[in-house]
């Protein structure tokens, strides 16, 4: 009985380290919103790994000031709904446009980064709003989602440029739901 005991103990601690470890590098996320549509959609399970460097193109979750109403907390499962509150702040997820340096332009409903224009065929709706950044500062970023129509994002003056500080990863698999064959 004893030896049994001490297997189990064995067995959770295992279990528990490599908890920890897939925590310190890896993160599990679920998009809430329709802002990345048609790229990530509502229900969507992600996992993010906080190790990589952030590159143009990928699609990032940050921490944000906004923070939970009961409407969004209604939405979470009840175990989740356990870890929040109302003062809770969300994470948002966004697509990376501008890396630090870059010139991000956008008019006439295009984008244009260092006097290129961004071929996108990840969106599917109109980019609204003109912007003008001459040069992105060291550690902030410019992101947007995909679904421009209804995303708030780096256009915003709420949201803004992305401190680097805040970036919790970088989407690299999506696990859920399981036979979804959309690239992130």
């Amino acid at each position: 009985m004893l030896k049994e005991i001490i297997e189990w103990i064995k067995s959770i601690a295992f279990a528990l380290v490599i908890v920890f470890i897939f925590n310190i590098f890896f993160g599990i996320t679920t998009v809430y919103n329709t802002s990345m549509v048609p790229t990530l959609v509502e229900g969507n399970m992600l996992i993010i790994t906080k190790i990589s460097k952030i590159e143009f193109g990928d699609v990032v979750t940050f921490k944000t000031d906004i923070t939970l109403t009961q409407n969004d907390i209604e939405t979470l499962s009840p175990i989740k709904r356990l870890f929040v509150s109302e003062n809770t702040t969300k994470n948002l997820i966004k697509r990376v446009i501008g890396l630090p340096g870059d010139k991000i332009e956008i008019r006439d409903g295009k984008v244009y980064v260092n006097n290129l224009k961004l071929e996108e065929p990840y969106i599917n709706t109109v980019t609204n709003g003109d912007i003008l950044i001459e040069e992105i500062p060291a550690g902030k970023y410019f992101v947007m989602g995909d679904n421009r129509a209804v995303s708030l994002d780096s256009r915003s003056d709420f949201i803004g440029l992305i401190d680097e500080e805040r970036i919790i990863g970088k989407a690299f698999f999506r696990f859920w739901p399981i036979f979804d064959s959309r690239i992130i």
